[in-house]
């Protein structure tokens, strides 16, 4: 639990991902402007949290988890589990919007390495596996990258540890640029991974 100057103005002890959502997504008055979604109330149940939040209404989806993953970092908050089922797409207009949910796993950035991986295993980063630690924004390229994997060939299944291992290649009928930006994602060396700026600029034409 941890203190927030709250959605009703006072300060109050609410559990961490309430804090974490609200300093990311916002409150109510938020909704509909936020990449993450925006948490409009939630209630103490004793056993449970209850959380209500907005339902985005019916893009390129890689550029908007781009600029989502950076809006996150700037308010020091690291999501930690970028996945499919972490994120819901507006499908009902020619203009459709893309939102970061469940906060559950996050934490804030820090300088320091992390040791204790708290996100979907498939998707952790290599050097965790070999390490035993890793960093924020090179874990989250990281993540970024298994998830264009996963929306470029939806066919194949896709885990840290078969990468490793040799077992998973990019499907040969990629273009170049998505090859690319999957290689720059998806380098073991978390030195050698893209950042979150550089992927913001990149120019080819990635549409899954």
């Amino acid at each position: 639990m941890d203190n927030l100057s709250g959605l009703n103005g006072k300060t109050s002890m609410v559990p961490l991902e309430v804090l974490l959502m609200t300093k990311v997504g916002g409150g109510p008055a938020s909704e509909g402007t936020s990449a993450a979604v925006s948490l409009l109330d939630w209630y103490d149940l004793e056993q449970e949290v209850l959380l209500v939040m907005e339902r985005p209404f019916p893009c390129n989806i890689m550029k908007q988890l781009v600029d989502a993953a950076l809006t996150t970092h700037t308010k020091d908050v690291f999501h930690g589990d970028i996945k499919a089922e972490n994120l819901l797409l507006e499908t009902g207009s020619s203009d459709p919007q893309m939102r970061v949910i469940d906060f559950g796993c996050d934490c804030l950035v820090q300088e320091e390495p992390y040791f204790i991986f708290s996100g979907t295993s498939a998707y952790a980063p290599p050097e965790l596996l070999t390490c035993g630690r890793y960093e924020a924004a090179p874990t989250t390229v990281w993540q970024l990258g298994t998830l264009l994997y996963k929306m470029l060939d939806a066919e194949q299944y896709f885990s840290t540890s078969e990468f490793l291992c040799g077992r998973i290649h990019f499907h040969k009928d990629l273009s170049q640029a998505c090859q690319k930006v999957l290689e720059q994602c998806l380098a073991m060396n978390p030195n050698q991974r893209a950042t979150l700026e550089q992927l913001q600029q990149h120019r080819a034409r990635v549409n899954p």
